[in-house]
């Protein structure tokens, strides 16, 4: 058997009738830039994240950026951020100019940290971007509670987290701005690059469509310092097929992760994601924990079995991070030994799991790894 990471082709197959029609309306109308498919989609999720307000950009990294210049951040300012996160959103941060802060993990939830955010406060902090990572939201009470003291705003990095649920209310709303990406391989991902800022206030939503857009509220009258950053048409058509499907694929993703819980928690050395009815995942990514890494990576390749690692050098190791190296992070430097992400996708079967937990079972007892499925 072989079992891939992801299977965006098993997704197609099973919406292709829909998603046909919806990209050759587009290419009969060629409104490729700004189409009413990309206003539509907008406030198809805007309703869907229970929030008044969606600006469709370019990328998830540019949605973070201009969340935050929406937010009037910028040289001077500093923002914290979780150590344990994928890189963008610290560029995103320096793309603005601000500095970024970052703070260690909590060990069970691998989000941010809310007991240690009181230590990273400075005269120049702006905000926190807590990152709802692998798809499970952050302790937002918490968060937002520390904001509150502090006179701080809070940006949700919900690129992984399109239907997570914190205490029933859906990410996107959760704070004064949230930031989603729709990279092809995430719960819903278009069939390119796109992001989109969603908001419940008029006055960032208000700048947000004019960065996006060269600045402008009408052709050639430009009238702040905007960028190129729009959704496209095609990408936004695409979307919106795939929202309604959204749930049903992470309703299967919670089904999967429950099933290789139950197969992998009594492993030795096996540590597995923590599933929690308060901050609901919809697992972008299952990532488990094993202190000897090569060795089931080995059992995993010899099997037939993708998997990956989010992510491997924490980012104040990172040569493009150089000032932040002497930071202490002793929960991220320890999980990027030792995190493994296994295949997750909404139509992975059981079989699936099954097998790929088999294969783990025989690598930690040090056993060969299967040849077919049981």
């Amino acid at each position: 058997m072989t079992v891939p990471f992801v299977d965006l082709k098993r997704q197609f197959r099973t919406i292709e009738p829909e998603i046909r029609p919806a990209i050759e309306g587009v290419l009969e109308s060629c409104a490729f830039i700004m189409g009413p498919e990309m206003r539509a989609f907008e406030q198809e999720f805007a309703r869907y994240c229970d929030v008044r307000h969606c600006v469709g950009v370019a990328s998830g990294t540019a949605a973070i950026e201009l969340a935050l210049r929406a937010l009037d951040i910028g040289p001077g300012d500093e923002v914290i951020i979780p150590a344990n996160t994928y890189v963008a959103s610290a560029l995103a941060v320096t793309a603005t100019g601000a500095s970024v802060v970052l703070v260690d993990v909590d060990p069970v939830s691998a989000n941010i940290d809310a007991d240690v955010l009181e230590r990273a406060f400075t005269p120049r902090t702006k905000a926190i971007m807590p990152v709802h990572l692998y798809g499970r939201p952050a302790d937002m009470e918490s968060i937002l509670a520390v904001a509150r003291r502090h006179g701080c705003f809070v940006v949700e990095d919900a690129a992984q987290a399109h239907g997570a649920r914190y205490r029933d209310r859906l990410a996107g709303g959760l704070a004064d701005i949230a930031c989603f990406s729709f990279y092809p391989g995430k719960n819903l991902g278009a069939y390119g690059d796109g992001g989109a800022v969603t908001t419940n206030d008029p006055a960032l939503y208000d700048r947000l469509i004019l960065l996006r857009d060269f600045g402008q509220r009408r052709k050639y009258e430009h009238l702040i310092k905007g960028t190129n950053s729009r959704l496209d048409t095609l990408q936004a058509a695409v979307l919106s097929v795939k929202l309604r499907h959204l749930d049903r694929w992470n309703a299967r993703r919670r089904e999967a992760a429950q099933l290789y819980n139950e197969l992998l928690r009594e492993l030795p050395d096996v540590a597995v994601p923590d599933i929690s009815k308060e901050c609901e995942s919809v697992f972008h990514l299952y990532v488990i924990e094993v202190p000897d890494r090569s060795n089931v990576i080995e059992a995993l390749e010899g099997a037939g079995v993708q998997y990956g690692i989010h992510y491997p050098i924490p980012i104040h190791r990172q040569p493009a991070y150089t000032e932040l190296a002497s930071g202490s992070f002793p929960v991220t430097e320890r999980r990027a030994e030792r995190i493994l992400s296994l295949p997750m996708f909404g139509e992975i079967t059981d079989d699936e799991i099954r097998y790929t937990s088999s294969v783990i079972a025989r690598a930690v007892d040090r056993k060969p790894a299967p040849v077919g499925a049981r």
